[in-house]
């Protein structure tokens, strides 16, 4: 047998594994867990209760424009914010344009991000694909963090309580306005469609400001 003994045998590389990301098995239909692969992450695919993403104790719940949209219309979205506030440290991602969506009432839209942000003081990140939010994802999992024992359990809301969640994302209306608004008007389309005056005795002088809000434009 010969032996070449002039050609070297070619070294292998050795990448540092980074740190392990479980995905919720609903995220495979996306290029995330791929891509996140593709950096060297080592990734687990199961079934989770409470958000998209878990990278130690930080919980992650993505979302599409789209998805954004309709879990804000049904109150799926707020049960979804409460739910990774079991976890020390939560993140939402919103994965798109929402300027390029379909959706008419950009005012309603505004209010939620606003109520997301300052009422329930949840980090909100916005990109622009799947390939940026691994990034983002891969980044944070670096961050120094140790594991949590926190056991996430589901909650559940009910359509009155949906219903009122949507309101309470405008400004100056809170739980008890809420309630009024809905006991008197009984739809969130009527009481989107109605008059100034006709909201004045619940609203008072903060029914021009709502008014105003629903007809801002989305610029």
């Amino acid at each position: 047998m010969i032996y070449d003994i002039f050609n070297k045998p070619s070294k292998k590389i050795y990448r540092k594994k980074l740190p392990k990301i479980i995905i919720d098995f609903r995220e495979k239909n996306s290029l995330i867990p791929t891509k996140l692969q593709k950096l060297n992450h080592e990734i687990e695919l199961k079934e989770l209760k409470v958000a998209d993403y878990l990278i130690n104790n930080t919980a992650i719940e993505r979302k599409t424009t789209a998805d954004f949209i309709q879990s804000m219309i049904n109150g799926r979205l707020k049960k979804q914010l409460q739910e990774i506030k079991q976890y020390p440290q939560y993140l939402l991602v919103i994965e798109g344009d929402l300027t390029q969506t379909k959706f008419q009432n950009q005012n309603a839209l505004r209010g939620f991000l606003i109520s997301i942000t300052l009422n329930q003081k949840i980090p909100t990140i916005f990109t622009k694909n799947e390939e940026e939010t691994a990034t983002y994802i891969s980044l944070l999992s670096k961050r120094k963090s140790s594991p949590s024992k926190v056991n996430p359990k589901k909650s559940n809301l009910s359509k009155k309580e949906q219903l009122e969640y949507i309101l309470q994302a405008f400004p100056k209306i809170g739980p008890k306005k809420s309630k009024e608004l809905l006991k008197k008007f009984k739809t969130l389309k009527n009481i989107f469609q109605e008059k100034e005056e006709n909201l004045k005795p619940i609203l008072n002088k903060n029914a021009f400001q709502f008014i105003s809000l629903l007809n801002s434009k989305y610029d």
